[in-house]
């Protein structure tokens, strides 16, 4: 019989590629990663990975193993939090148990905290663990069992038949300048082609932003600062150092700057995420719903 926890981690093998990252995801050592994906090769008695380079690679084997054991994964997950729920003396429709969302930094800031307070205040039988992502990791995180629900925003990319999303709020982007500046709105990008700029790190979703919008507008930004939190990059703005781009979510308003609407709008739909396999679970759903609310204020 295969083990579901191995399963987890050939899962988890997918997505990040090295036994170290899986190791750090899982809270184990490598050794024991290692070790236990040789145990479930074993079991299953095929190749299941081979090595491209500095990474891991699934075979064909490995892949459809990883289909097959999301499904089963994700019943085993909706056959506990129904026996929770039994075990609670609650009827199948009272959310309880355990929920796991992993949500971006302003949505976690302005609306996600808001929900998990509200659901902890109505069903005091339903635990919700909140998870900061960057908003490229998280439906990745939701496709490898890191979390139930990922508050994401749709970028086009095709559809995941295996993914639900529930929209919650449209998040239009803003040019970001100090509060002393002068700049008549709606902004041309292409006016700001001489300033300095200021993003998030690499692979980030904000500073594949800038750069996209920048190049559509004819020129490559001049990035005079890098960093790795909204808060550090709003200061750099604040003090007349730069401009960058945010979502209306991330202009946090303790600092001194000024978020001016674009000339081309660009608009983040921000949604819920679910595998759809447990779209339909009490907890799941009065999650997803919570976040709607919240979210619209």
């Amino acid at each position: 019989m295969l083990d579901p926890w191995r399963l987890r981690l050939l899962s988890l093998l997918e997505g990040l590629g090295t036994v170290r990252a899986v190791a750090e995801a899982a809270r184990l050592s490598p050794s024991t990663v290692s070790q236990q994906l040789g145990v479930l090769e074993r079991e299953v008695g095929a190749r299941l990975f081979e090595r491209a380079g500095r990474r891991l690679r699934l075979t064909p084997a490995g892949v459809a193993l990883v289909r097959h054991a999301r499904v089963i994964l994700d019943q085993m997950d909706a056959a506990r939090a129904e026996a929770v729920t039994l075990d609670s003396g609650l009827d199948g429709g009272e959310p309880a148990g355990r929920v796991r969302v992993g949500a971006f930094t302003s949505a976690v800031n302005t609306f996600v905290i808001a929900a998990a307070r509200t659901l902890r205040d109505r069903h005091p039988r339903l635990r919700v663990d909140v998870r900061e992502l960057d908003l490229l990791d998280s439906v990745p995180a939701l496709r490898r069992g890191e979390c139930d629900v990922a508050v994401t925003a749709l970028d086009g990319s095709p559809a995941d038949p295996g993914v639900t999303h529930t929209p919650l709020i449209e998040d239009a982007v803003v040019l970001v300048t100090s509060a002393d500046a002068v700049v008549a709105g709606p902004a041309d990008l292409a006016d700001f082609r001489d300033h300095v700029w200021s993003a998030e790190v690499p692979g980030s979703w904000t500073h594949e932003l800038i750069m996209r919008a920048g190049r559509r507008a004819g020129f490559e930004p001049d990035l005079g600062g890098v960093f790795a939190s909204y808060g550090s990059l709003l200061a750099h703005v604040e003090a007349g150092l730069s401009v960058t781009l945010l979502p209306e979510l991330a202009v946090d308003p303790r600092y001194r700057v000024l978020a001016v609407a674009l000339r081309e709008p660009l608009v983040r739909h921000v949604t819920a995420a679910v595998r759809a396999s447990s779209a339909t679970r009490p907890a799941v759903a009065a999650v997803v719903h919570a976040l709607a609310v919240a979210a619209a204020g």
